[in-house]
């Protein structure tokens, strides 16, 4: 992980996270305003972001729409005291991976932070939002051109290994690398 934005209005909970999250990220930036947050991802997009719900400038779900236009998307965990039901389910389906309730327990908070971080982010919500947005063809040749980038940087630029990765032959692959000139 390299880059991890820390969304925390508390300043002694957001130096135990960053204490707790060293090991796991090259570089923490910890904001305290969701006005603080969207410069961030605008100048520095994070690879996860840790979020806390209440903020002295609003709840964190009116974050999610700048969360969504993050390329690559950003692994999402919430963590709130206070959260009601409906914000909960707001950033549950604005793309927020995990949730954890405050006060947090560090193993816990340990335990989510792996297992999210395993898994790829869920495209389904960037999708829904999309629809509507961006005609079909062109979301299409978004997603195979971001994919076909993603494994040959995974794979060094091996066009073979690329193709493995995708689970395509080698000679599709370089038929869609040709169509891109």
């Amino acid at each position: 992980m390299r880059h991890l934005l820390l969304v925390e209005d508390s300043e002694r909970l957001a130096s135990v996270l960053e204490d707790a999250l060293r090991s796991h990220a090259e570089h923490i930036t910890h904001v305290t305003t969701l006005a603080a947050a969207r410069k961030v991802l605008k100048e520095q997009p994070p690879d996860a972001v840790l979020l806390d719900v209440s903020l002295p400038d609003g709840t964190s779900d009116t974050l999610l729409e700048d969360l969504q236009a993050v390329e690559p998307l950003p692994h999402v965990i919430a963590i709130s005291g206070n959260a009601t039901a409906e914000q909960a389910f707001r950033l549950a389906s604005g793309g927020v991976r995990a949730f954890l309730p405050k006060p947090l327990d560090l193993t816990r908070l340990e335990e989510v932070w792996t297992r999210t971080l395993a898994r790829p982010p869920d495209l389904v919500h960037a999708l829904r939002a999309s629809a509507g947005q961006v005609p079909l063809h062109q979301l299409e040749g978004v997603v195979r051109d971001t994919l076909v980038d993603e494994a040959l940087a995974k794979s060094e630029g091996s066009v073979r290994g690329a193709a493995k990765l995708l689970r395509i032959s080698r000679q599709l692959l370089q038929h869609i690398l040709n169509a891109r000139k």
